[in-house]
């Protein structure tokens, strides 16, 4: 089955219409939908996924589900693809109408929905999607299809998305597992009265959609199809298929036994799969519309005070390291000024022992004269000269050095601009998440935003590019701009092509298709690079490059012999550790999220907020510091050590990652 992703080029080329506010865009208040009774409501099947694995697969690409029949519900027919932003495709989405006939207020204690023939092939498939957990991810207006729970004090009530496509126990006969799918799905729709005028003509809004999946058995049916007792203790529809033991038999000639599976040999035997469901809909005044989103959010109370906790050890972190900083700063400027005035006595000591302007005549004694008077101004000089030696020591020493152009200036400069561009992405992305604007309900807005602002942070990216460069002493800021667009985007698109080639293997619906990837191509190449182009134009020809408060001399100073400590991969590593310290319990959170949880959402980025500021600071603060040492060293190679200490960080992040993977996740396939 193929999926229609209608990525219109036009579409492409605007920041705009990456964010495409007509159907996600949400924030609180906005974009209400109201049904009128009877009024139907349609119902969109998406993808299944899990815990277990990174693979995701259409729900309608299963072999073993109801599939679409073609015809019209709710306006929509059945099974039809529905236009998706840019994000959605990158997460994984494969957003589909389906037959399901639901319309406001109408409840259906059953209905048959109908059946599904499936070969060894697809009972094969179905025990692999059951046995590593896979869920269901259902849409009704705007929201998916949850599992409800409740907490253990039965105080509150919260969602995990998605539902369990079916179930696994152990026979107590043969202590073999059995697999039992979930072929009927009770749908709760909980709604309230729609509010002004809407409300008034007996309009209502969604603010719940819960899903009950169970497994029943094929037989004891109605003449509808229907199971004879829908809500009530009944066998569960285990999904097995016997083996053909004739076919076995002459796979295995020359062995006595035979094993009671055989999932490869397709000798046509199918298993039938009856698909019904059950609809209620229930008023539920306690929930507003605008809050409805945060029954997916209450699960993630318990973990506020690990936030503050987290917020703490990164102030307490940084506030140690600020008076690090501060005593360095206060130290240096202490030293100067001391300088400074000794300069300032010798001077004034100078001007009174200098001898009056004019003729004069040597003393009758012969003593006093001019040679005693040059003499003692020498003398005066030469003190002088020593005390300022022994001032001038440590990083004093490289002001000649200091500012040199580091090796391979031409690959420094590109990637302050790549990290400008970061950094201006990253912030917006925040602050448009802290204020509400990107939220779960706009689905895929975070990538689909995040993709546009680093785009259009391409030029900032050029402009910080050229400007370095050209304090450098660089000339051919062409060269500059092309390294700048093409070096970092091209190794980020580089990697996701090919991790992309391994997922399409695997038929998942995380696979980007082609035309996605000659959209992003697109968007790089005929977009990003010619806002780079500007920037660096307009840097490298309408800014004047950083200036520096010392010259450069001609020849450079020979660095001493350097203590273990401040060599360059262990000052690394040790100064990486303190950031790391202060972001790893927010971390913690991150990893669940991504891996660990699939079902819920993060949107506590109040907290990632305050900690990520609190992350630069000790980043500068650290690099400060680090860097001090080695001026003190007498090493004046800061250029390149100054960006690694900043990002010695990330090494200890993906160890991290590592010990989470290996200690915390049962990821398999």
């Amino acid at each position: 089955m193929h999926v229609d992703f209608r990525i219109d080029l036009a579409w492409c080329l605007t920041f705009a219409t990456v964010v495409n506010p007509v159907q996600a865009f949400y924030i609180p208040g906005w974009s209400i939908r109201s049904y009128v009774d009877n009024e139907a409501i349609p119902l969109h099947v998406n993808k299944v996924y899990s815990d277990r694995t990174q693979l995701q697969y259409a729900y309608y690409e299963l072999p073993f589900v109801f599939p679409p029949t073609g015809k019209e519900h709710a306006g929509y027919v059945s099974g039809r693809s529905v236009s998706l932003n840019l994000g959605e495709v990158l997460r994984g989405d494969r957003i589909m109408t389906s037959d399901y006939d639901l319309a406001m207020n109408q409840d259906q204690d059953c209905r048959f929905l109908g059946t599904h023939k499936t070969d060894r092939r697809g009972v094969k498939r179905a025990r692999q999607l059951i046995e590593n957990g896979y869920v269901a991810e259902w849409i009704v207006d705007n929201l998916p299809g949850a599992t409800s729970f409740v907490t253990v004090d039965k105080t509150h009530k919260y969602y995990a998305a998605g539902f369990k496509i079916g179930d696994k126990d152990f026979s107590p006969v043969t202590g073999k597992p059995r697999y039992f799918l979930n072929n009927h799905h009770t749908f709760v729709i909980r709604w309230r009265k729609a509010s002004g005028r809407a409300g008034e003509r007996g309009a209502k809004v969604i603010v719940g959609f819960e899903v009950y999946p169970k497994s029943i058995e094929a037989g004891h049916r109605t003449s509808n199809g229907c199971p004879q007792d829908v809500h009530g203790d009944t066998d569960g529809l285990e999904i097995y298929l016997t083996a053909n033991s004739t076919s076995l038999a002459g796979k295995y000639p020359h062995s006595s036994y035979l094993p009671d599976e055989d999932d490869a040999t397709d000798d046509g035997s199918t298993f039938t799969i009856p698909y019904s469901y059950s609809v209620y809909f229930r008023e539920d005044e306690r929930v507003d519309w605008s809050k409805r989103w945060d029954m997916y959010f209450n699960n993630q109370e318990e973990g506020t005070s690990i936030h503050w906790l987290a917020i703490a050890n990164s102030l307490i972190i940084c506030g140690l390291l600020s008076a690090v900083v501060v005593m360095i700063v206060h130290r240096t400027i202490t030293a100067d000024g001391k300088g400074q005035l000794k300069e300032e006595e010798g001077r004034m000591r100078l001007r009174k022992k200098r001898p009056k302007m004019g003729l004069s005549s040597p003393r009758p004694d012969g003593k006093g004269g001019l040679l005693e008077q040059k003499g003692d101004v020498d003398g005066l000089d030469v003190s002088s000269d020593e005390e300022s030696i022994e001032d001038v020591t440590g990083w004093k020493l490289l002001h000649g050095d200091v500012f040199r152009a580091p090796p391979y200036a031409g690959f420094l400069a590109p990637l302050i601009g790549s990290g400008m561009q970061l950094v201006f992405m990253a912030t917006s992305l925040l602050v448009l998440s802290c204020v509400g604007i990107l939220n779960p309900s706009f689905r895929g807005g975070f990538a689909s935003v995040g993709i546009g602002l680093f785009i259009f942070a391409g030029v900032f990216s050029g402009y910080f590019s050229a400007r370095v460069y050209k304090t450098f002493g660089g000339m051919n800021w062409r060269k500059n701009t092309m390294i700048t667009a093409l070096l970092f985007p091209g190794l980020l698109f580089s990697t996701i092509f090919i991790l992309n080639l391994f997922v399409w293997a695997q038929a998942s619906s995380t696979a980007l298709p082609f035309g996605t990837l000659v959209g992003l191509a697109f968007l790089w190449l005929f977009i990003q690079l010619p806002l780079v182009y500007v920037g660096s134009w307009y840097g490298y020809h309408n800014s004047a490059a950083y200036e520096h408060p010392t010259k450069t001399s001609t020849i450079p100073r020979q660095i001493p012999e350097q203590a273990w400590y401040t060599k360059s991969i262990h000052s690394v590593l040790l100064a990486g550790l303190v950031p790391f310290a202060v972001i790893f319990i927010e971390l913690l959170f991150l990893f669940r999220n991504l891996w660990q949880d699939k079902s819920g959402y993060y949107y506590v980025f109040g907290f990632l907020t305050v900690v990520c500021l609190v992350n630069i600071v000790t980043v500068i603060e650290v690099t400060i510091v680090a860097t001090y040492i080695q001026l003190c060293a007498e090493n004046y190679h800061w250029w390149w050590q100054s960006v690694f200490i900043g990002g010695g960080s990330s090494f200890w992040v993906f160890l991290y990652c590592i010990w989470f993977y290996a200690t915390k996740l049962h990821i398999s396939g």
